[in-house]
């Protein structure tokens, strides 16, 4: 089955596929972060503060 994969899209398509899901995850991983820093919380603070009518 991996042969068949290899030569209908060869390998360099394939390690450039790998790569970008590859960087996907570590973008997915850094907004985790960021949001259990609590910067999250903050967005949604300040739009409240922003969305408020006065």
């Amino acid at each position: 089955m991996l042969i068949v994969i290899i030569v209908l899209f060869g390998r360099g398509r394939i390690s450039a596929l790998m790569g970008d899901m590859g960087g996907g995850i570590a973008a997915f991983k850094r907004g985790l972060r960021q949001d259990s820093d609590g910067s999250r919380d903050r967005k949604l603070t300040s739009m409240k503060d922003v969305s408020k009518p006065e």
